[in-house]
């Protein structure tokens, strides 16, 4: 495995992979590495020739300063993991200057997605997600990529990037990994207390009902339960709960009308932000 900081050494680098015709398997993060990450790099691993990953925390992605400076910064741990699992070829670590040496004015037409849920309450994230994602894509420019459904709205962005930007890459989505109690693996989780994170199981459990209470409730009726539910246990309060098609994430009016919904959530824990989201097949 390979550490790599700057631009033109990660392009040079995979150009002479390319010549030898190997596939080339990205896999961008922000660090702090969990279970959830390597379950994505095994999965490019299994289906690539070489396997890039990226550790970025990329301050135009928060709209909340707080949020970003207070966001874990593992990097000398997060080398170590990779190196003893063994499942990425190459990390390239940029710093700031690197991937912004200058103002960024770039924006993307993302439509309605930037309008709902995470849109809705954190304006001008997706913007940012959008930037770094094809900053990177141009200069590892991979033939798959692949991305964790737990960032269920990111993953439909991402898709609308490579049809915009007519990117010859294949996303990849790759399964919600949870902890043995439910909570969604997130960086995030790190900054939970012991007794916090513990409590945090009844985000997962409540979404859990969902199946069943679709059959006797209306969508009013099941926000309602959701919120009350999670909200039973404090300090967790519900920023949203949104249900929505699962394939146009546009929010259901009537269950009958839709094969496939997913509810959406975000909840606080005190300053902690988590989402998750669980697909019911109608």
């Amino acid at each position: 495995m390979i550490v790599l900081k700057h631009i033109k050494d990660l392009k040079a680098e995979l150009q002479a992979r390319r010549n030898q015709g190997q596939t080339i398997g990205f896999v961008p993060t922000m660090g702090a590495l969990h279970q959830g990450h390597l379950s994505l790099m095994q999965c490019a691993r299994n289906q690539c020739d070489v396997v890039v990953v990226s550790i970025f925390v990329n301050p135009t992605q928060f709209n909340n300063k707080d949020d970003y400076e207070k966001y874990p910064r593992l990097f000398d741990k997060d080398i170590e993991l990779l190196q003893n699992t063994k499942v990425c070829d190459i990390v390239f670590l940029p710093d700031e200057k690197e991937m912004y040496p200058t103002a960024e004015k770039r924006s993307f037409d993302l439509g309605y997605l930037e309008e709902v849920m995470e849109g809705a309450f954190r304006p001008g994230h997706f913007q940012g997600v959008a930037l770094i994602v094809s900053k990177l894509f141009d200069i590892v420019m991979p033939h798959k990529a692949y991305f964790g459904k737990k960032d269920f709205q990111q993953l439909a962005v991402i898709r609308r990037l490579v049809e915009l930007e007519k990117y010859p890459i294949e996303i990849v989505p790759c399964d919600i990994v949870r902890e043995p109690h439910g909570l969604a693996m997130s960086s995030r989780n790190l900054r939970l207390s012991k007794i916090d994170f513990e409590n945090a199981k009844i985000i997962y459990q409540t979404l859990s009902h969902i199946p069943e209470w679709i059959k006797v409730m209306t969508i009013q009726e099941i926000k309602t339960k959701v919120i009350e539910s999670i909200e039973s246990v404090a300090p967790f309060k519900v920023e949203y709960i949104e249900m929505v098609n699962t394939f146009t994430l546009k929010p259901i009016i009537d269950f009958k009308q839709h094969t496939s919904v997913t509810a959406c959530i975000a909840v606080f824990c005190n300053d902690v932000r988590l989402i998750d989201n669980i697909e019911i097949k109608l």
